[in-house]
């Protein structure tokens, strides 16, 4: 993975971020008749999460609680599970705490 600021410049003192195309923040919705209307779930691959309270494919995912009871574990092991089993492509935005 790769460290970026908000306008997509790498941070890591790594090589340039290549890129075949780039995308407009602000950008029209895709159709209703575009998006997929199956109610897929995506099996994260731990096991509690998708007994108790399954995701849906396709959604956004966001974890709230306390201080230090695993968010960041828990979120870094669902974009590691997600990558490896089904190649998705997942952004992690560390908000407050973790930003400083």
């Amino acid at each position: 993975g790769r460290i970026m600021d908000v306008l997509g410049r790498p941070i890591d003192e790594a090589r340039p971020v290549e890129a075949a195309g780039t995308w407009e923040i602000h950008r029209a919705a895709p159709s209703y008749e575009d998006q997929s209307s199956a109610n897929e779930l995506l099996e994260t691959g731990i096991k509690v999460i998708d007994l108790m309270c399954p995701f849906a494919k396709g959604g956004k995912v966001g974890l709230f609680g306390g201080a230090g009871v695993g968010k960041t574990v828990n979120m870094m092991e669902l974009i590691n599970n997600i990558a490896k089993a089904h190649s998705g492509l997942s952004v992690f935005a560390g908000v407050g705490e973790r930003t400083r």
